[in-house]
């Protein structure tokens, strides 16, 4: 199964409910707002993108599909500046 996990280059620090991160292997910082930062901790959690949709949708008031629209687009904007990269298999605990 493939699955998403942080970039093995990434430092992440969560303050004041938004997210800094740190691109190691290019010395870029990165910021993400409350929702993004969620997110990102659930795709740390190792969770399928599906889950994280219906996560944020229940904790949102937000129409789903525009909930999943902003969380693909958030995805690969992760994934081109190479802060999140495709695995195969299960993400470690």
């Amino acid at each position: 199964m493939r699955t998403l996990r942080l970039s093995p280059d990434v430092v992440f620090r969560e303050l004041e409910g938004e997210a800094v991160i740190l691109d190691l292997a290019r010395g870029r910082y990165f910021g993400l707002n409350p929702v993004g930062t969620r997110v990102w901790a659930l795709l740390d959690a190792g969770m399928p993108i599906d889950q994280i949709v219906a996560t944020i949708t229940g904790e949102y008031d937000a129409e789903r599909e525009r909930i999943e629209r902003d969380v693909m687009s958030l995805i690969d904007e992760l994934s081109s500046r190479g802060l999140i990269v495709a695995s195969d298999g299960p993400t470690a605990p």
